[in-house]
């Protein structure tokens, strides 16, 4: 067995010794133009080059969460493209829109301006009946954000193409639902893939909805930039109709640094960091999966495959 290893923008070395110790028995290099066809890859943005040059894979693994780098290249008809379900990055995304979340409901961006002018004041408790969470996207991270959400009583509302049954969380399926949680949240947060449905739907007409239409809406995008239709999201901030955005992904990465959302004092700019690849959970994840395709296990049976057709 063969695999080959193509990280764009990412040490090779690390994962290629970390996939050599978990499967001893494998041959493992990282990928040079003209290297021997592979069986599978582990990859993170690879170019087209790489796929042209690989055309026996069978397992395209990718070390993210996120495939919609992958689904934009012409893969060979027998190569399925296999992500991430979690390796870590759950909890890490539970704790990022909690953190987000609890800053924004309990003021501490206020009470920090406050502090660095040397003032002592204090703000009214808001109720936690007031700000229902909004969770678009029910997946393995959606899932654990929701459930973490909820352990601090904040009413938790989910949004997803197939029901979904988690508790503490109120389910709303298909696009005949949307405009509902839309208006039945307060709070939202993205955590969506991308897909041609999906891709914009943070845009002016739908940030309206938000809490039935009135102000005070807040906004988490920690799924991809191009859910957020970027000219949409300040005037909705000045206009008072918004309360405030955290932001870790955006269309153009790195952020430029003349780009406005650095400096608007509603929005809190953070480096695409909420849930990063950690790495040893993920290559034994990763091995373990190809273990059991080589040992006889199909795709159809093996956790995180993706529907091309769905876009995750």
């Amino acid at each position: 067995m063969r695999i080959t290893v193509c990280l764009t923008d990412n040490r090779p070395d690390p994962w290629v010794s970390g996939l050599r110790a978990a499967l001893p028995g494998a041959d493992i290099e990282n990928w040079e133009p003209g290297s021997p066809p592979a069986d599978h890859a582990v990859v993170w943005m690879p170019p087209q080059a790489f796929i042209d040059d690989q055309l026996a894979l069978r397992g395209l693994f990718n070390i993210g969460a996120g495939v919609d780098a992958l689904l934009g290249l012409k893969l060979p008809p027998q190569t399925r493209i296999v992500r991430l379900d979690d390796a870590g990055m759950s909890v890490q995304m539970a704790e990022y829109v909690c953190h987000a979340l609890i800053r924004h409901f309990r003021e501490f961006d206020a009470y920090e301006v406050e502090a660095r002018a040397g003032r002592w004041t204090f703000r009214k408790p808001r109720s936690r009946g007031d700000f229902p969470v909004g969770i678009m996207g029910l997946g393995v991270l959606g899932e654990r954000v929701a459930k973490a959400v909820a352990q601090f009583d904040f009413p938790v509302n989910g949004w997803s193409r197939t029901p979904k049954a988690i508790d503490g969380v109120r389910n709303f399926v298909g696009a005949e639902s949307f405009d509902d949680f839309l208006a039945a949240s307060r709070v939202l947060v993205c955590l969506l893939p991308v897909t041609p449905e999906t891709r914009g739907v943070l845009r002016c007409e739908n940030l309206l909805k938000l809490n039935g239409g009135k102000p005070g809406g807040y906004v988490i995008n920690v799924a991809r930039g191009a859910h957020l239709v970027e000219d949409d999201l300040i005037p909705l901030l000045d206009a008072g109709q918004l309360a405030g955005a955290t932001l870790d992904v955006f269309e153009q990465e790195p952020l430029p640094g003349d780009h406005p959302y650095w400096r608007h004092p509603k929005i809190n700019v953070t480096p695409h960091g909420s849930a990063r690849t950690l790495r040893d959970e993920s290559i034994a994840q990763i091995a373990g999966k190809i273990r059991a395709l080589e040992s006889g296990v199909g795709f159809d049976a093996l956790p995180g495959v993706v529907d091309a057709g769905r876009g995750y």
